[in-house]
């Protein structure tokens, strides 16, 4: 999956009071797009010595093994040299390469919004600053603090003996199949939330409950948790139309993969495929 980067390592402990060296990493995020150097056939953001204005103020956000992430917090009026913005999409599509700064793109995606949602304080409307102690944001009017935002959700495979239950969503491009998916709402377990997503997007009972496995999920500031089940009694599916444009039962050696190997979702399905679970 994406964050599968070994040998390499992402430290995102919060660091206080740090500047960007001239060698460390800018994020710079405009409305869904990254600032990248489209010269090249891989990943790579651009340098702080590449900026001319010395002034721009930036956030820290992580480290990958010794190599420093900030997150421009500024407009800038010259891209560096050779640079130009790309959405995430297109980089994911084109690009795809180092993994490590994919995993970066995503872990920084889901910090940049938050930092963008977050500039005045949901209470009472008053500025927010930066905590001098931990990632947190605090109002300067009432002193209500906000932490970085992570929304739970699961990833369902519903199986039937030697099937398992494949979905499309309506109303996205992707045409490849992936799983049941939600988020879970208050009040509920992830279990009662596998048992409501599957009831409500397909029309079906399920049982025996497994956890699976966790993935973060930059791109929609989720973690999701992996589960598989077993279809309870009657397997006609029932779609949810406004959720769903499809949903088929399909034998294990049939199942087809997504395009890369980084999403939890893929790496259930390909476990299904080859017998692991």
């Amino acid at each position: 999956m994406i964050q599968d980067i070994s040998p390499h390592k992402l430290h995102n402990e919060f660091l206080t009071n740090i500047k960007p060296r001239e060698d460390d990493l800018i994020i710079c995020v405009k409305e869904n797009s990254f600032l990248i150097d489209t010269r090249k056939n891989a990943l790579l953001f651009p340098k702080r010595q590449y900026f001319v204005d010395r002034s721009l103020e930036t956030i820290y956000l992580f480290s990958i093994d010794d190599q420093r992430f900030f997150l421009l917090n500024d407009e800038i009026s010259e891209l560096p040299t050779g640079f130009e913005f790309m959405t995430l999409k297109n980089i994911r599509e084109k690009i795809k390469k180092p993994l490590s700064m994919m995993y970066a793109a995503y872990t920084a995606w889901h910090l940049s919004l938050w930092y963008r949602d977050n500039k005045f304080c949901g209470r009472c409307g008053g500025l927010n600053k930066h905590s001098d102690t931990e990632r947190a944001m605090i109002c300067t009017f009432c002193a209500h603090i906000v932490y970085p935002r992570i929304n739970p959700a699961i990833i369902v495979g519903v199986t039937n003996e030697d099937e398992i239950l494949l979905t499309k969503y309506t109303g996205k491009e992707y045409p490849f199949y992936a799983l049941i998916a939600g988020f879970v709402e208050i009040g509920e377990t992830l279990e009662e939330c596998v048992k409501r997503e599957v009831m409500e997007e397909v029309g079906l009972k399920v049982k025996n409950i497994r956890y699976y496995k966790s993935q973060s999920w930059g791109i929609a500031q989720d973690i999701l948790s992996g589960f598989f089940c077993e279809v309870d009694g009657d397997t006609t599916i029932k779609l949810e139309r406004t959720e769903l444009k499809e949903g088929i039962w399909v034998k294990r050696k049939q199942v087809i993969g997504q395009p890369d190997d980084w999403s939890l979702t893929n790496e259930m399905m390909m476990a299904f495929k080859y017998g692991k679970i």
